[in-house]
């Protein structure tokens, strides 16, 4: 095999210089260096494995007979028939094919030439022209342009594509909800375990509850979150636009779904949710400038954010309650009087401010000024320290003090001078007014609850606090559906104030004594078990509040619809240390609690839009 690829390399060899040997006589070469070249080709090939397939015939010896200027020997028929086997193997001819080997070339030249005449003299004879002949002279590939083609409408189609993924992204699905742009799958196959954790407890709907998907955590985080941050009116979806009256929908119709929207304008908010109550800690309330002692009094101002505190350090303090910042805004220092209790009044225009001393202060925010007044006129009163302000800004305001012997003195804001006192069969101990100011509830030592009509100054009716040894705390609802109070023993009691005897109407004409009613509550809250300080109704009467100093962390939140005390709030980790004074905002959205470290805590209540 490999001889046989050597002779025909050979072989080639040989025909390429004798092909190369008449290329090179026609441009003029010399004879001698065409004779030279093509004996050393001969040569080799003499040599290789060519050789012994020839036998005795040496191409050299050709060669050498042919170059020009020798004289030529003849050949023998025994050499020319060799040499025609020769031609055959190289070139594949008859045996005639050497003889006309020049001859060949020259008749094709001739036969070119004779057909280059023809041509030319037959283009001369046609004198016309035709457009159609120079089409095969230019020639249009399309090849590019149909690929490129192709590209471009693949690109198109991908790019049409993404777009349409980018917008199904972000679409909303049947269901309302926006499509995920990317889903893991391994979410679906995570475990979370949260039991184990007391920040992942919250999540559960039940105790039992463990383990949770993956996709069922991310969903009650989602939950949570909404809840603990509700999003604002302005950034819902706007309800779907209505059909005009005329489409089948009548006037009534019409007219209640404008009631249902108007909810906010008319001021009702929604049910407040049982059982569980969503509220956030934020920045405390005094955080700027904390009180150096028990923080006695906290009120929010009727009308903003301004929070008023008090205590035994002698400062008036007033903060911008936002939850953000609590900004101070004015402090007022009382050298001669540890403050047991300040209040606002007369509107929130002005704050009254007393202490175990025989005289109290009035401070008017507007002019930043301080008022002493030196006592009551008429009473020899050792300590001044409790009072209650009447809530309305009348023409002429009111503050009731809870004076010695069952007495309360009546002074005018107005006036600074005592216009009338309310007696009681007992001690006064805690007082409360109606949201109007025009009936004003007392109670003591003897557990019975006076009711008196502020117009006539006359005691309207007298009942028994069922289960109360002593009363010690009193409040009003702001709708003026509720009464509460709270007893030494820790007991709540709850009354509905248009069936209670405290406000039949009958009238104490001091003529003979009447006894006293019996009060039936429509609910007793026994989670406490001292002393009741503290009690508070929300701006809406959906959430009362009750607190005891006396004992740690002693602060309950009860939900009035359900007359049940809220189940997750306060925590074993609430830091509310001794409550000494508690308040809501004006909104409802904020609960201001002040313990004995002189902290002022503020607690967001998420169920109310507003602060």
């Amino acid at each position: 095999m490999e001889q046989q690829v050597e002779r025909n390399a050979g072989a080639g060899r040989l025909g390429l210089a004798w092909l190369d040997q008449e290329t090179r006589l026609e441009k003029g070469l010399k004879a001698d260096q065409l004779h030279a070249s093509t004996r050393h080709t001969a040569e080799v090939i003499d040599g290789g494995p060519l050789s012994a397939s020839f036998g005795s015939f040496s191409l050299s010896t050709v060669l050498r007979d042919m170059e020009v200027g020798t004289k030529r020997r003849k050949i023998s028929p025994e050499e020319h028939k060799k040499a025609a086997e020769l031609e055959e193997f190289l070139f594949g001819t008859g045996a005639d094919g050497l003889e006309g080997f020049g001859k060949e070339g020259e008749q094709a030249v001739e036969d070119s030439i004779a057909n280059l005449v023809n041509e030319a003299g037959n283009e001369a004879e046609d004198d016309s022209f035709d457009p159609d002949d120079l089409g095969n002279l230019v020639f249009e590939d399309r090849t590019g342009l149909s690929s490129m083609a192709e590209l471009d409408g693949r690109g198109d189609q991908a790019a049409e594509g993404a777009t349409a993924r980018q917008a199904s992204a972000g679409q909303a699905g049947p269901s309302g909800r926006r499509k995920p742009v990317w889903d893991d799958p391994d979410d679906a196959q995570a475990r979370i375990n949260i039991s184990g954790r007391n920040r992942l407890r919250k999540l559960r709907v039940h105790e039992a509850e463990a383990v949770l998907s993956g996709p069922d955590y991310e969903e009650r985080l989602r939950e949570q979150h909404a809840k603990l941050h509700p999003r604002t009116s302005w950034a819902r979806k706007g309800r779907k636009q209505k059909k005009p009256i005329g489409d089948g929908i009548d006037a009534d119709a019409a007219a209640e779904d404008l009631l249902q929207g108007a909810g906010p304008l008319l001021g009702k908010s929604a049910k407040l949710p049982m059982g569980r109550i969503e509220l956030t800690r934020v920045k405390d309330a005094n955080h700027e400038e904390p009180s150096r002692a028990v923080v006695q009094s906290v009120q929010f101002h009727p009308s903003g954010q301004l929070l008023l505190t008090a205590g035994f350090d002698k400062h008036l303090r007033f903060f911008q309650a936002d939850g953000a910042t609590n900004a101070k805004v004015q402090s007022v220092f009382l050298e001669d009087m540890p403050i047991h209790q300040a209040a606002f009044c007369r509107g929130g225009s002005q704050a009254v401010v007393a202490g175990r001393r025989k005289f109290f202060y009035i401070f008017d925010l507007g002019a930043a000024k301080v008022e002493r007044i030196s006592g009551i006129f008429g009473r020899d009163e050792r300590s001044l320290e409790s009072f209650v302000t009447c809530p309305t800004p009348a023409a002429d305001p009111l503050i009731a003090f809870l004076g010695r012997d069952g007495c309360i003195p009546l002074v005018s804001l107005t006036s600074r001078q005592a216009v009338g006192s309310l007696k009681m069969s007992g001690t006064a101990k805690t007082a409360a007014f109606s949201a109007d100011g025009q009936q004003l509830i007392t109670s003591g030592g003897d557990g019975i609850i006076h009711t008196w009509d502020m117009r006539t100054r006359r005691c309207l009716g007298r009942a028994v606090d069922e289960g109360c040894l002593a009363c010690s705390a009193l409040a009003l609802s702001p709708t003026g559906t509720l009464q509460a109070s709270g007893s030494s023993s820790g007991v709540v009691n709850i009354y509905a104030n248009q069936s209670s005897p405290l406000s039949q109407g009958t009238i104490d004409t001091g003529a003979a004594p009447t006894p006293a009613a019996t009060a039936s509550p429509i609910r007793s809250l026994l989670n406490l078990t001292t002393t009741i300080d503290s009690i508070a109704f929300g701006p809406d009467s959906q959430v009362l509040a009750m607190a005891s100093r006396m004992k740690r962390n002693a602060l309950r939140l009860v939900h009035l619809p359900s007359m049940t005390v809220f189940q997750n709030w306060p925590t074993a980790q609430t830091p509310l240390h001794y409550v000494h004074s508690l308040a809501f905002s004006p909104g409802g959205g904020m609960l201001a609690v002040g313990n004995a470290r002189g902290k002022v805590l503020l607690y967001r209540l998420h169920h109310y839009p507003s602060i």
